[in-house]
């Protein structure tokens, strides 16, 4: 493990069960000399990647939050999939919460909310949450339009926790439904992440077509209707159309970034 990949292994350890470090117990658990982690936590610090707290303790520090601004700010999924999730919010009527979601190594994770009132509608695809890739309409529908061969390595990792998503059990017939979820271009699934919550996701495709998230919404069981899901649905996959050519115009370098709104045809 060269030093860049041990410096990234120092930071990987605060998480949110364990969110301070000794020095002495990040060497340990990364197998370094406690003078090579003492120099790791040393250069993370000068950054602000890590602060030191008390009791020879340390946090992570506020470069965190900056590169959180910085995301925010410039992250081409988020620039132009905020917009559209205004719009979808706003056309569907419901009181749930748009998510926009992306592949974060063997996870999602919610990257952008949007609701009528946010503070009030709290949802367990929390923005910056990993969430498993097989549970919930905007996980199960990224696993759908995933590569077969990538598909097929997650079932051979996680055989259980597919199984346990209702996928199935064994590969044909695990592949059987991601093609129908494909096929279908939108999933839905009732109480897999929050009890009362209806969840309605459509892929959301990069520049090379290639799946990199989601764009959701998760609604209230109270209005789940099956006309109000109709609408939703339809409502979700046109955003999602929409997130999509967005994405073409940067990927081309055009100044009309999030300018798309090809859901007022739909």
């Amino acid at each position: 493990m060269n030093t860049a990949n041990r410096l990234l292994a120092v930071l990987n350890l605060f998480t949110v069960e364990k969110f301070e470090w000794t020095v002495e117990g990040a060497a340990k658990e990364i197998g370094v000399s406690v003078s090579t982690a003492y120099r790791y936590f040393r250069e993370l610090s000068k950054v602000g990647f890590l602060d030191p707290f008390s009791g020879g303790k340390y946090i992570l520090g506020p470069a965190v939050i900056e590169n959180d601004r910085k995301i925010r700010l410039t992250d081409p999924l988020i620039k132009v999939g905020q917009p559209a999730m205004q719009r979808l919010v706003a056309r569907s009527g419901s009181t749930g919460v748009a998510l926009l979601c992306r592949v974060y190594r063997n996870c999602v994770m919610c990257v952008h909310q949007e609701a009528t009132v946010l503070s009030e509608n709290a949802v367990g695809y929390e923005r910056g949450r990993p969430m498993p890739m097989f549970r919930g309409a905007s996980s199960k529908v990224i696993f759908a339009n995933l590569p077969s061969r990538t598909a097929r390595w997650f079932f051979e990792k996680f055989p259980d926790e597919i199984a346990s998503g209702g996928l199935g059990s064994d590969w044909e017939t695990i592949r059987g439904n991601l093609r129908q979820i494909r096929r279908a271009g939108l999933h839905i699934t009732r109480g897999e992440v929050d009890a009362a919550r209806v969840g309605i996701a459509a892929p959301v495709f990069g520049p090379n077509r290639e799946v990199i998230g989601s764009i959701a919404m998760a609604i209230p069981d109270g209005e789940a209707t099956p006309q109000f899901i109709a609408n939703v649905s339809a409502l979700v996959q046109a955003a999602a159309r929409e997130i999509d050519v967005s994405l073409q115009f940067v990927s081309s370098g055009s100044q009309d970034v999030g300018v798309a709104d090809i859901s007022k045809s739909s």
